[in-house]
């Protein structure tokens, strides 16, 4: 027979934090507890009165088939609590979840199992809102939607053909319809460039509206993945030139894509920066990716050679400028060519090649195997000469331009002038090819004469008969150069930015088919809007065609193209009935997520993207937030340019278009800290289970019976160290599991997860829970009798520290201070309603569950949910006194209890008046005396 005491019956532990969580759980569903109401629609029937809005967003999740770990909900729950304590002030609180359902990995165990990504999808979908429910959340579940849904697909097809009936009005500053450009173009107003618009055929008039369109299609450098079958934006490429998913190599093709003209908007999502209470390292972030630079287009003309271009920062460096160099994907490269080499060219510029023509498609052919990353870092830097030579303006010599990869078309125009005295990567070109350089920057006397100088200096080698910027600084030799160029019609000021038009066309299936079609002269055309959404057709082979990581010379192929059935579409646009293509590209897994805070305001709209009044109370400018957007967004800081940068961009386009009020998606930005764990390694480097390893007395680590070796890194599947909410679920409850997240330190640092400390959560849930009821009989332990003068002091201390914390999102500190409220309760033995009441409204927001349980026990029989916040009763947060030191000669003498809010005088005289200070005058005249009410006062004798 056993002899462990047995257990209360009424004991909170993880059986009966289950019961209880599951009751609630079902109480709040079938109550639609939280749910929020709209000013108009299908959504505003609900009874309770509009207050104030309050709109809360949490990053869209990625329905995954490896379910959550411990490490997902952070976020998640941050945004609960958060929203839970807004609805206790009062406020209309929309809190929501849907689902990014389109993408790569769904479509890839598509392509391994032959299941259709549908199904895999929804399972996952009803696997992560199964493990979420359980964790508590607050969402309005009739405002959730996944990206696959058909209402949803068709307005994000909607959406996009907005933005491509829309062109950006320079001199508006905004987008309009594409229908106020052509009447230009019909009235003579602005010139197509390429005659009257009447004598225009219609693919002609559509060629000249592809350079104004802000969705359009071109043939120009991509980011092409063979080993993924696909062309990627430049935001899905790391730093190796390598793609993000699968660490295959990319390589720059030109390929006829659809870009969106997000350039358009460059100066805008930069200045708008300053409007939103985002992160300084995340505006940083957006800020280097926009990459707004202030400089110079000049112009270098040469013999039976177009002008070249070149865009500089550095124009006071002209005088130091000895060769051009094209990008190998630059569109004048075969103008530049000639059809045979110049009599005294240098065989080192040639490439052993027979003629200029030879020689630049070799290399052009070479560069494209490269990625841009291999092409940015080679220190061996290659080129070959065109045959042609351009003039500097400055010095009257003639350049020869090169064409080399080191020089890319992401950035300026493709096109730069080779300064070796003053940049690394020409000094190292210059080398290479035998060619001279000017200092026009002097470098320190101890500077390495055979290397470029980067740094500040006085300006010389800069003057000729017209110009002199020697010994002038900086900023003003780069305006008297411009200046003078201009005169000539050779340069003009500029502003460029480093961000290019986003591309947007992916060969997938899993995605949004974009509602185009195209006519016998492949001009594209808008589906009919009643014609939307544009179905995704089935397919046996969901796969995109890959290839050999290194075949550079591959063409994607689009799965869409095989169902021909639905490639070719009768339609009638306006003249007639006839055969039309469909495109066959999809848009990348970010359209959806690009629009979504829009479709919670209003996600049942059949007849618009979102009601006006919808959005202008959840999203509308307000003087707290002048820019509008969602009150508060939480996610992940990897998702600081992508994501954030598109969504701004779609929101912007909607916003000119005059469909929505704000002109920003999310007003406040918190990216949340990741959950990081141990994880161990054999002797072999390989992971082992970190649950099943032992941990001895020594400090060495065990696992089977060997030694392993112990790591820190974020949790997840792969380093075998994850933890399920499942787990804690059934081990602590999911209150616990709250409560323990939300301690775990300030929310934008990451933490390190511990499952042993999971049980101080426990404790102090099961501390709470004894003083409301008895172990043992279950019955209320609440007295009516007032709570002493001290009690009521640590209450009402805690009241505005939780309200400070809460308004600041400091959940931690929460954590901190009603644990200090617990354990005095418990320290002193006594439960006084006026007390417990208002500890158990304050945990509400951090454990829902067992407050809720609580709450009612208490007698209360509506939810605690839209419990009034307690109010702090100031009375109770002055101190009764103050030890105020009263020093002499900066010597502690006296110490004296004061009211805390004595004034100056008073506290001079009593100081003076105090027998350890007048024991140290000793009869001294005072020469100064210095307060710091009520704390100190300092006596300064003659």
């Amino acid at each position: 027979m056993s002899n462990a005491p047995e257990q209360p019956t009424y004991r909170y532990d993880a059986q009966l934090a289950g019961d209880i969580e599951l009751k609630w759980q079902d109480r709040w569903e079938e109550d639609g507890t939280f749910a929020s109401s709209n000013p108009v629609g299908d959504l505003a029937s609900d009874n309770r009165n509009l207050g104030a809005p309050m709109y809360l967003m949490d990053m869209f999740p990625y329905p995954s088939g490896k379910g959550l770990h411990v490490g997902h909900p952070l976020g998640y729950l941050a945004t609960d609590v958060y929203a839970r304590y807004q609805r206790m002030l009062g406020r209309n609180v929309m809190h929501a979840l849907g689902y990014d359902a389109f993408g790569l990995p769904a479509e890839q165990y598509a392509v391994q199992t032959g299941q259709h990504p549908r199904i895999t999808t929804n399972q996952n979908i009803d696997n992560m809102r199964r493990q979420l429910r359980r964790l508590g959340l607050g969402h309005d579940p009739r405002r959730s939607f996944a990206t696959t849904d058909p209402e949803f697909v068709k307005w994000t097809q909607w959406i996009f053909a907005k933005i491509f009936d829309a062109w950006y009005d320079a001199d508006a500053a905004k987008a309009r319809p594409i229908s106020e450009l052509i009447e230009q173009f019909e009235t003579g107003a602005r010139d197509t460039g390429r005659g009257a618009w009447a004598e225009l055929s219609p693919r002609e008039r559509e060629e000249v509206l592809q350079d104004y369109r802000l969705a359009y299609v071109s043939e120009s450098p991509v980011n092409w993945c063979p080993g993924l079958g696909t062309v990627l934006a430049n935001e899905e490429v790391t730093a190796e030139g390598r793609s993000e998913r699968g660490n295959f190599p990319v390589y720059t093709r030109k390929l006829k894509q659809w870009n969106m003209r997000i350039t358009a908007y460059a100066d805008r999502l930069d200045a708008d920066l300053g409007t939103v209470e985002w992160p300084e390292a995340v505006k940083h972030m957006q800020r280097n990716w926009i990459g707004k630079s202030v400089g110079a287009l000049v112009r270098f003309t040469g013999h039976s050679v177009p002008q070249l271009e070149v865009y500089t920062t550095r124009a006071d460096t002209l005088f130091g400028a000895t060769f051009a160099v094209l990008s190998p994907e630059h569109p004048l490269v075969d103008e530049f060519v000639t059809a045979t080499w110049p009599e005294d060219v240098n065989p080192a510029w040639t490439q052993g090649a027979a003629t200029p023509a030879e020689a630049v498609a070799e290399y052009q052919r070479a560069a494209a195997a490269k990625t841009p990353a291999e092409r940015q870092e080679d220190k061996n830097k290659t080129g070959v000469f065109t045959g042609s030579y351009v003039k500097n303006p400055a010095t009257g010599h003639n350049m020869p331009v090169f064409v080399a990869d080191y020089v890319l078309m992401g950035y300026g125009t493709g096109a730069v002038m080779g300064v070796p005295a003053e940049d690394s990567r020409d000094w190292d070109f210059a080398k290479a090819f035998g060619l001279p350089y000017i200092r026009t920057v002097e470098p320190p006397a101890d500077h390495d004469e055979d290397q470029p100088y980067l740094g500040e200096g006085r300006k010389i080698n800069s003057a000729n008969e017209h110009i002199d910027v020697n010994d002038v600084d900086v900023d003003q030799a780069k305006n008297r150069v411009v200046q003078w160029l201009a005169e000539q019609g050779l340069a003009q000021q500029t502003t460029q930015y480093r961000l290019r038009d986003w591309l947007f066309s992916r060969q997938r299936y899993w995605g949004e088919p974009f509602p185009i079609v195209y006519d016998e002269e492949g001009t594209p055309h808008l589906v009919p809007e009643d014609q939307l959404p544009v179905d995704l057709p089935e397919l046996e082979d969901f796969s995109p065609k890959t290839f050999e990581p290194d075949d550079v010379d591959s063409e994607p192929e689009p799965p869409l193209g095989r169902n021909h059935d639905w490639v070719s579409v009768e339609l009638d646009l306006g003249d007639g009935l006839k055969t039309y293509t469909r495109e066959t590209n999809t848009m990348p897994n970010w359209a959806g997520s690009s629009w979504y805070q829009l479709r919670y305001a209003d996600p049942h709209n059949s007849n618009a993207l979102v009601d006006p009044e919808n959005e202008k109370y959840w999203l509308g400018p307000r003087d707290d937030k002048k820019p509008g957007g969602a009150d508060l967004y939480i996610g992940g800081v990897e998702h600081a340019v992508l994501h954030l940068l598109y969504a701004r961009f779609w929101h912007k386009v909607l916003y000119d278009l005059g469909y929505i009020s704000s002109f920003e998606p999310f007003y406040k930005l918190i990216n949340q800290g990741y959950i990081q764990a141990y994880a161990f390694t054999d002797a072999r480097g390989v992971y082992v289970p970190a649950n099943e390893v032992e941990e001895k007395e020594n400090g060495t680590f065990w696992y089977q019976g060997e030694q392993v070796t112990r790591e820190y890194g974020k949790m997840g599947k792969s380093l075998k160290n994850m933890v399920t909410p499942d787990e804690m679920y059934e081990e602590y409850g999911a209150d616990t599991f709250r409560v323990y997240e939300m301690s775990m330190g300030p929310l934008e640092v990451s933490r390190a997860w511990e499952t042993r400390a999971v049980v101080g959560a426990q404790r102090f849930l099961q501390r709470v829970w004894r003083l409301v009821v008895d172990e043992d009989s279950g019955e209320l332990k609440v007295t009516g009798q007032p709570a002493d003068e001290e009690t009521l002091r640590v209450l009402h201390s805690t009241i505005a520290g939780v309200r400070d914390d809460m308004d600041n999102f400091r959940f931690n500190t929460v954590v901190a201070k009603l644990i200090v409220l617990t354990n005095h309760l418990t320290k002193v033995g006594v439960s006084p309603r006026d007390v417990i009441e208002p500890l158990v409204v304050m945990l509400a927001p951090l454990a829902p569950h067992i407050a809720e349980e609580l709450w009612s026990k208490l007698g209360h029989d509506d939810t605690i949910t839209y419990a009034p916040f307690p109010e702090v009763d100031e009375r109770y947060l002055v101190e009764e006194t103050v030890t105020c030191v009263v020093q002499v000669k900066g010597k502690v003498r006296d110490r004296l209890e004061v009211s805390p809010d004595i004034s100056d005088e008073e506290l001079e005289k009593l100081a003076l008046a105090s027998k350890g200070a007048q024991r140290s005058l000793d009869g001294a005249e005072v020469r100064k005396v210095i307060v710091r009410a009520p704390k100190l006062v300092n006596i300064v004798p003659m």
